[in-house]
């Protein structure tokens, strides 16, 4: 009877041991990427409908340098996030159906596949070269009271998204100058502000009398 008691003992602590034991993070991610190799998986059907090359309207306002560049900025934002979604949707549908690149009619589906991987890599060049020149001139120079002050070229909150967005290897760095650029604004613009609300060391008066 002792025997048997120590053995059912040493049976329920091994089985409660196990059903405590937390699955590890490696063991969730293969369970999920699983159950989205079966069910989220897109079918050929899905991805002949998926296409690249209607991006014209979207990259004729971003290029608009007649809009504000705020602007300009977050139309290219969202244009390369779809972009590349949509290249990220081909590829993994590929990679965890590869018939879908053997069956009839598969050079459509690989071929609108090859488009969006050119146009999300002609985007970011060009989304790149537009983000590094607002970094590199982030301010202005504008005259207000009869003082000249620095001023914001654009949202620098979209400004860091951009950077975010395209996460490149000195983004670090880029994040490090808009930081700088934003402080320089801010007190370049104390003093006009404390101007036009009255307090000057001349005794408060405003400036102008209207």
């Amino acid at each position: 009877m002792h025997r048997l008691s120590v053995a059912a003992t040493v049976f329920f602590l091994s089985v409660t041991g196990c059903a405590a034991r937390e699955i590890t993070s490696d063991e969730r991610l293969d369970r999920e990427t699983g159950n989205l190799a079966v069910k989220d998986t897109p079918k050929a059907g899905e991805l002949e409908k998926l296409s690249c090359e209607n991006t014209s309207e979207e990259l004729a306002k971003a290029r608009n340098v007649n809009r504000p560049e705020t602007d300009r900025l977050m139309d290219y934002i969202t244009l390369y996030g779809s972009l590349r979604k949509r290249t990220q949707t081909f590829e993994e549908a590929m990679s965890r159906n590869p018939d879908l690149q053997y069956r009839e009619g598969a050079d459509k589906i690989v071929g609108a596949k090859e488009v969006c991987i050119q146009q999300t890599a002609d985007v970011r060049v060009e989304f790149e070269t537009y983000m590094r020149e607002l970094v590199d001139v982030p301010t202005v120079q504008e005259i207000k009271g009869g003082n000249t002050v620095t001023i914001a070229r654009l949202d620098f909150n979209t400004l860091r998204q951009a950077i975010e967005t395209l996460a490149p290897d000195d983004k670090d760095n880029l994040l490090n100058r808009v930081a700088n650029a934003e402080k320089k604004v801010s007190t370049s613009t104390a003093p006009a502000a404390a101007e036009e609300t009255g307090g000057t060391s001349s005794g408060g008066r405003r400036r102008g009398g209207k």
